[in-house]
């Protein structure tokens, strides 16, 4: 390992720093010039050329480059200072070499390896190292893309597949996905990514004298591709991308499903002086089915068609695509992002700290209360809860009896159990389509225990209230709820005495209760600019 000593300007103190980079090596200074652009020739003005004559230095103006020093990483470097005395006749170059010190508070004292603060040059291949840079390197490689060459089905392993990332091929070229890139305007050559879900919008300029010319515009360049089951393999492997649905825009924007998908090609029509192209593609869906081995199964295209006239040219086109995993179903959720009145909540408990939130299968069964019966007996519907709706306010109970041999603290966990069910849980998802590993967005259930002001030794817990504050987020035009704040309260009392005969009848209860927090909303406009501008003082001369 190569190290430089750095020296603190203005301190007898010396600093060992790691080598970091690379810099350019002066020995001489004398030597350079780096105003010499041309070979053999004196450059005009150029004081440090060596193929300047003392009649080249009489028609100088100046010196180009006065100063040419060495490294200035270094504390102390040689310094080259050119000019002219154009009092001797002719005028002469005057030459002087000094001793400069680096300013800066770090410079580099001493170097113990050379070759570092210079650029190293490659050693150029001949028939005499060719042998030694093929065993010092990785190997040769292809770069253009003509030479490009696909292999076969027998070249390929059986471990081929695509990754996440990897442009899709199809069996001429790749999948086109029509993208902006540094303006609005449509890139045709952007290829789709294997599970990049995309939606993109993006314009095209066209001449609607040519539109049936433009491939862009047409059914054929998006339905007429197909994709590679796998990369490379190409021999029965072919994937034919499958027209599902074909929606029709007309001018004032109502919209008609075709029954079948034969392929539209769009037409310039003209109806008297006005002009219109039909059959334009407005509108892409891709929808990519994938298996667990990295391979592209089935192909989908859903289509918007319309009609373009003159007046709204240029044409703005809306591209998706979406990738589904083969034999799965997706995840139900209560709302995207915010949740949607009447489903359940999503709730979980985090096992450990740093884990993610667990949830159970049944999206029914997360957060639950009481169920209410006609009976109203604990015990027979002990285990059937009711899910907690968000947006639903509600309230349930039942009647259990205690037997006069019980004790007190045996009948707090049994009713406990009654109040909270099995699994209660310890986080509520904020929105309907919260990521559970995304603990840190998630809201924790707040826990509270309220007992009764009469000094008993056993409080038995007679009820369980559940606030949910929940507050507008987003747009005003198209706000979302947002759970910001859970509260579960445990309402206790004493004991009770036996009422007649040998048992005790307990009334328990549950309810939710959903709070609207929300701030008024308030709507939000830009400040108008100002112009900070001063009119000079004789603008209105003379009438001023």
């Amino acid at each position: 390992m190569d190290f430089w000593y750095f020296a603190v300007a203005g301190g007898s103190h010396s600093l060992l720093m790691e080598k970091f980079c690379i810099l350019p090596l002066v020995s001489v200074v004398a030597a350079l010039c780096v105003c010499d652009l041309t070979p053999a020739q004196c450059d005009v003005n150029c004081c440090c050329d060596p193929d300047c004559s003392s009649m080249d230095f009489s028609v100088f103006s100046a010196c180009s480059v006065p100063i040419v020093t060495g490294d200035s990483h270094f504390c102390s470097q040689k310094a080259a200072i050119y000019s002219l005395n154009f009092t001797a006749n002719p005028p002469q170059r005057v030459f002087k070499l000094v001793d400069r010190i680096n300013p800066s508070i770090f410079c580099i004292h001493i170097t113990n390896y050379k070759p570092a603060l210079s650029f190293i040059n490659p050693e150029v291949p001949d028939e005499n190292n060719f042998d030694k840079l093929m065993k010092t390197s990785d190997g040769f490689s292809l770069s253009s893309e003509s030479e490009i060459s696909f292999e076969t089905q027998s070249d390929i392993p059986a471990t081929a597949k695509y990754k996440y990332g990897a442009r899709l091929q199809t069996s001429d070229s790749f999948l086109r996905f029509p993208s902006p890139l540094m303006s609005s305007l449509c890139t045709d050559d952007n290829p789709a990514a294997f599970l990049v879900n995309q939606a993109v919008k993006c314009t095209r300029r066209i001449n609607l004298e040519q539109c049936e010319e433009i491939e862009a515009l047409g059914m054929a360049y998006y339905s007429s591709p197909k994709i590679l089951r796998v990369p490379g393999l190409r021999t029965k492997a072919e994937i034919p991308i499958t027209v599902q649905s074909i929606l029709v825009q007309s001018l004032n924007k109502t919209l008609t499903r075709l029954e079948d998908s034969v392929v539209l090609n769009q037409t310039l029509v003209e109806a008297g002086d006005v002009k219109i192209c039909t059959n334009v593609v407005l509108e892409v869906k891709y929808s990519l089915t994938y298996t667990a081995a990295g391979e592209i199964a089935q192909a989908g295209l859903a289509l918007l068609l319309g009609t373009v006239s003159g007046p709204v040219v240029p044409l703005e086109q809306k591209f998706e695509i979406h990738f589904i995993q083969q034999n799965t179903k997706p995840v139900p959720l209560s709302g995207n992002p915010g949740y949607v009145v009447g489903l359940p909540l999503a709730a979980g408990f985090q096992p450990q700290k740093g884990s993610g939130i667990i949830q159970t299968m049944n999206r029914f069964g997360q957060l639950t209360i009481l169920r209410s019966t006609a009976e109203q007996d604990c015990l027979a519907v002990e285990g059937i809860r009711t899910p907690v709706l968000f947006g639903y306010d509600m309230q349930s109970g039942c009647k259990l009896r205690l037997p006069k041999a019980i004790t007190c603290q045996l009948a707090v966990q049994k009713v406990k159990s009654l109040l909270k069910g099995q699994g209660f849980p310890d986080y509520v998802a904020p929105f309907g389509n919260s990521q559970a590993q995304d603990v840190l967005d998630w809201v924790p259930v707040r826990f509270i225990t309220q007992a009764s002001h009469m000094k008993d030794s056993c409080q038995l817990p007679m009820a369980l209230v559940i606030e949910v504050k929940w507050t507008k987020y987003g747009s005003l035009l198209n706000p979302q709820a947002k759970i910001v704040n859970v509260t579960a309260s445990l309402l206790s009392s004493s004991f009770p005495e036996t009422s007649s005969g040998n048992e005790r009848t307990v009334l328990i209860s549950t309810a939710v209760a959903f709070v609207d927090a929300s701030a008024p909303a308030e709507a939000g406009f830009r400040a108008r600019p100002t112009i900070n501008a001063r009119l000079p003082f004789n603008f209105f001369f003379p009438f001023v």
